[in-house]
């Protein structure tokens, strides 16, 4: 999913939604599915692959935001007899509907990825299959695949399992209404033990190292002709709903790495260098980060609701360059095999609907449960995801760009000749008289050029706007809807 979160809340007809069309148009993002692979969906969704297993007993429930309706996971927790917890995570069986060889797997595999705009998105399946049959709506009995992780009052792994199943969501619940339940006390149990599940996995992250970064989403609103630019932090739900997932792909992993064959998503340590530049943008933000704290701990002390947190936790985000997906066989693992930010062996399995790799993470975990192995299907594709995901995420970089580009040009169109308070934030290595700076209001990361003279990078810097779009040129030049700053 997007590192930079945007939503665009605008009338119809504002300027900016008819840019950001105008925008997939000249990156020539997917318009719509051919006429075979909607044929091929239709058909899907009307006769799945089911399995014998019935969970439908099960009372699941979803948390995602209120205007979701392409539902990956569904869970329902609850606590073992003896002392700890059972989570049970039912994740979409995308390959119950999607028949490998067919024109509607090749399609997938040509996208790779959901590509996210503030507006819109552009689906990895047809939504007669991500917003209908294989969606984990409410009430509607679906194929999934049905996680079964036992942990110990601590709230550590004691067992896995996972199998096909069928199963049936019975409530859509979004994270505002999570968390007002579990801080009112009203929440039932299965909900309530997300807090208490949730608090003892981050306590456990912390242990190991591990960092999760509540990177606020900006969220664009219009006024009158005007775009303002706001920053919308997490909730504490968001944090344990997301603990969950984490669970889950640790777990994938782990099976996989047991099995000898699969596919895991990681991270190497970033390097001296990137974190002692991240140092320096601290101190321009004003955010205290002793030499005797780690990296981890000054992130779990900062508060996303804090703009100039919110800013540093974006700029964080530079640290999770690199990576990537690394396939293995016979046993023999990558080598790093752990992501650096989860600081354990980790994988993604818990978004079929949007990531293609989990579809294949998915059955190798089943595959490894049964103690069989993997489908022909499955192993034959292996080798070529990870170049097929890295060219999805290469995309999903450029629309993420792009967008950003063009909303910041956005709100501060009009505004050219300005002089704003700034802190340089990152200055390219090879070109120090070129960097980026972090605007003290409003929430803006824009390229700043030096003419010459070099940047002092984590220091304040008052620039002058030099451009901001015009919110046409997409249609002619993606390049040409940018922000830029020069030094005043």
């Amino acid at each position: 999913m997007p590192r930079r979160q945007m939503h665009a809340v605008c009338a119809a007809e504002a300027p900016l939604l008819a840019a950001l069309c105008a925008l997939r148009t000249a990156l020539d993002v997917p318009d719509g599915f051919p006429a075979e692979v909607l044929a091929e969906a239709e058909r899907a969704a009307r006769e799945p692959r089911l399995p014998d297993r019935d969970a439908t007993s099960v009372p699941f429930f979803t948390i995602d935001p209120p205007t979701s309706t392409d539902l990956d996971q569904a869970m329902h927790l609850e606590r073992r007899t003896g002392g700890g917890y059972r989570v049970r995570y039912a994740i979409v069986d995308v390959a119950a509907f999607v028949r490998p060889g067919g024109t509607l797997d090749a399609e997938a595999h040509r996208r790779a990825l959901t590509l996210y705009f503030p507006d819109d998105k552009v689906p990895l399946h047809p939504a007669v299959l991500s917003e209908g049959a294989a969606s984990l709506l409410p009430d509607q009995t679906c194929p999934a695949l049905l996680w079964t992780i036992d942990l110990d009052a601590d709230g550590r792994t004691v067992s896995t399992d996972v199998r096909r199943a069928l199963v049936r969501s019975r409530a859509k619940l979004d994270y505002t209404g999570v968390q007002r339940q579990i801080d009112s006390g009203t929440a039932e149990e299965p909900l309530a033990l997300l807090k208490e599940v949730g608090l003892l996995r981050e306590r456990l992250e912390a242990e190991r190292g591990g960092i999760s970064l509540n990177v606020p989403e900006q969220e664009i609103v219009q006024e009158d002709h005007t775009y303002a630019l706001e920053f919308r932090a997490p909730l504490a739900a968001d944090g344990w709903n997301s603990q969950i997932s984490l669970l889950t792909g640790m777990a994938a992993a782990e099976l996989m790495t047991e099995a000898g064959t699969g596919i895991l998503r990681t991270l190497p340590t970033a390097p001296g260098g990137a974190v002692a530049r991240l140092r320096r943008t601290a101190r321009a933000l004003h955010i205290d980060w002793p030499h005797h704290v780690s990296y981890a701990q000054v992130v779990r002390s900062l508060d996303p609701a804090n703009h100039r947190h919110a800013a540093f936790l974006q700029e964080c985000t530079t640290l999770l360059r690199g990576a990537g997906y690394t396939a293995f066989s016979g046993g023999h693992l990558p080598d790093p095999a752990v992501h650096a930010a989860v600081a354990a062996v980790y994988t993604h399995c818990t978004a079929p609907l949007r990531r293609l790799v989990d579809r294949y993470a998915g059955e190798l975990c089943v595959a490894a449960v049964a103690g069989r192995e993997p489908p022909a299907w499955v192993a034959e594709a292996l080798d070529a995801l990870p170049k097929e995901m890295a060219e999805g995420s290469r995309r999903a970089g450029t629309v993420e760009r792009e967008c950003v580009d063009l909303v910041e040009a956005a709100v501060l169109e009009g505004r050219v000749g300005e002089v704003f308070d700034a802190f340089v934030v990152d200055v390219r290595e090879h070109e120090p008289d070129v960097g980026t700076v972090q605007l003290r209001d409003p929430a803006i990361v824009a390229r700043v050029d030096g003419g010459g003279a070099a940047l002092p990078l984590g220091e304040e810097l008052p620039v002058r706007l030099t451009r901001a779009g015009p919110l046409d040129a997409p249609q002619a030049d993606p390049a040409a809807a940018k922000v830029r700053f020069v030094p005043a």
